[in-house]
């Protein structure tokens, strides 16, 4: 059974302002329920359509009306959770290579790049204060369950690089040398994306010791941000595996 003050909750949820306020966020999916149970991110609640069941805690059965009723999907799940946020650092100590983020505020776009990221086992996020926020439903969604092994945290990037910049920064800019000719060769190493309208922005150029950039070999106008970051993912990867 579903309460009224539950119900009102969860949807607030889908808003990031209460999500900050309450420090917690939605998870839906049998599969992307089972990855936070067997994560270490802390519970609140769980929910099932009433027939289903999950391990290792003890859900609240509902029906699908209810279901339908708090869920942020257009087609809802049997499945949805209420997991608290983690208060993430960026610790460079323990990464060698680290996603830089500069303005991407396309939900799926995040998602994708972290699920991708994670596939590379590249696991240090850094995104700039403009960007979505992670815990947005769609950019969990998109995730597909990576958002439980990433580190995503959210700077001031100028003032991120000037207190880095010991560190190369590889930049996918479209006057960049080729990839392919020029790879990834620092073990050690910042990437950094630019927004998918505006590309890096002007005030962070000046830091960006390596211009990279994917070479063109048809008739689109453009690459996905996510899709271009995780090219250079494997890019880095061919030269440190």
């Amino acid at each position: 059974m579903l309460s009224i003050n539950q119900k009102k909750y969860i949807n607030s949820l889908q808003q990031k302002k209460f999500r900050a306020q309450h420090g917690t966020f939605l998870v839906e999916g049998e599969k992307m329920v089972e990855e936070l149970i067997q994560s270490d991110f802390e519970i609140e609640f769980v929910f099932v359509v009433k027939g289903n069941r999950v391990k290792g805690f003890e859900a609240i059965e509902i029906n699908e009306k209810e279901m339908k009723s708090i869920s942020a999907l257009s087609t809802p799940s049997n499945f949805l959770a209420v997991a608290k946020q983690k208060k993430q650092q960026a610790d460079l100590s323990k990464s060698n290579f680290v996603l830089v983020l500069d303005n991407v505020k396309d939900p799926g776009n995040l998602g994708t790049i972290i699920r991708t990221a994670d596939w590379f086992g590249i696991h240090a996020i850094v995104c700039s204060n403009e960007c979505v926020d992670v815990y947005n439903p769609k950019v969990v969604q998109a995730t597909m369950g990576s958002i439980f092994r990433a580190n995503v945290t959210y700077v001031n990037l100028l003032e991120f690089f000037q207190q880095n910049n010991a560190i190369p920064v590889y930049g996918a800019m479209l006057e960049g040398e080729n990839i392919y000719e020029k790879p990834i060769q620092d073990k050690k190493a910042f990437l950094l994306m630019g927004s998918e309208s505006f590309g890096i922005s002007k005030e962070l150029t000046p830091f960006i010791t390596n211009k990279v950039m994917i070479p063109k070999f048809g008739g689109a106008e453009s690459l996905n941000v996510a899709v271009a970051t995780g090219i250079l993912c494997s890019a880095y990867r061919q030269k440190n595996q």
